[in-house]
């Protein structure tokens, strides 16, 4: 999408494969697979959607996706197909080195896995050299500790050789990245969660990370078993979905593999969604 001298695009990272039950939360099997239909390990394809904005003077990057240093691990578990995600940058005529900023809405290995790599040596070194990455320090903190029930969600290879590389900064609050570019803090899916928005002129974009994953979590009750505050989420969500609708807002999901964007509209009291091919 072109906004004046601003290029929003979606990159993807390739897919993956996450069992059903714990991507739609509470809501019945009966209910969720009508809209994805699950694989005979009960697992539905999700995207790994990451944003790149192009301004006059800086690039930005949201979300690494998985990245390459544990594939065939991850292929095992999670059926994933990946490694898009340099090859998208290329279609578009940017190279690792082009990024300035990278924005870590998390920093969980579906989101964070991409800003390091192996160099030829096997050593782990970050992607975007000359980028710093902007993650909030509740999140770098929750990533840094640990506990049992997420701690294979994480992986310190992702995101520590960024620290010692000078490339981080830890925001404590919603930051103006660029002009019509900012983060805003949900919590919710993780302590520190960041969202996206980008606004120029009347057009208004929203990456929404894993606070709606899908067009299918547009629905304030449909919550992932992943998400570390499920009242922080149904309170962002109310917010953030509720402003979408009032003002306008195109929604991109984090983890939509075909709808990746949206707007809501409201129609008899109902919400409707209005997909936009991106």
């Amino acid at each position: 999408m072109q906004l004046g001298t601003t290029y929003v695009d979606v990159v993807s990272d390739g897919t993956y494969h996450v069992d059903g039950g714990a991507v739609f939360g509470l809501v019945p099997k009966v209910e969720w697979d009508m809209y994805l239909k699950p694989d005979r390990k009960n697992r539905v394809r999700l995207g790994l959607n990451c944003l790149l904005i192009r301004m006059p003077n800086m690039n930005i990057l949201v979300g690494t996706g998985a990245g390459t240093k544990r594939a065939d691990k991850l292929k095992d578990t999670y059926g994933l197909n990946g490694n898009k995600l340099q090859k998208g940058l290329k279609k578009l005529g940017i190279t690792s080195r082009d990024i300035d900023v990278v924005i870590l809405p998390n920093l969980q290995f579906d989101t964070a896995g991409g800003a390091t790599k192996l160099d030829r040596s096997g050593n782990v070194v970050p992607t975007f050299q000359k980028a710093q990455h902007l993650v909030q320090r509740a999140a770098w903190d929750e990533a840094n500790n640990v506990t049992e029930r997420n701690r294979k969600l994480y992986n310190a290879d992702d995101f520590v050789p960024l620290e010692e590389q000078g490339l981080l900064t830890l925001l404590d609050e919603d930051h103006q990245i660029a002009p019509g570019v900012r983060t805003q803090v949900t919590g919710g899916y993780t302590a520190g969660h960041q969202i996206v928005l980008v606004e120029v002129g009347s057009e208004r974009i929203a990456f929404m990370s894993n606070l709606v994953p899908t067009p299918f979590h547009t629905a304030l009750s449909t919550i992932t078993a992943f998400d570390k505050d499920p009242s922080a989420v149904l309170e962002q969500k109310r917010r953030i979905v509720g402003m979408a609708v009032s003002e306008g807002w195109l929604m991109i999901f984090g983890h939509a593999n075909e709808q990746v964007g949206a707007y809501i509209e409201e129609r008899n009291g109902k919400s409707q969604l209005l997909p936009v091919a991106i």
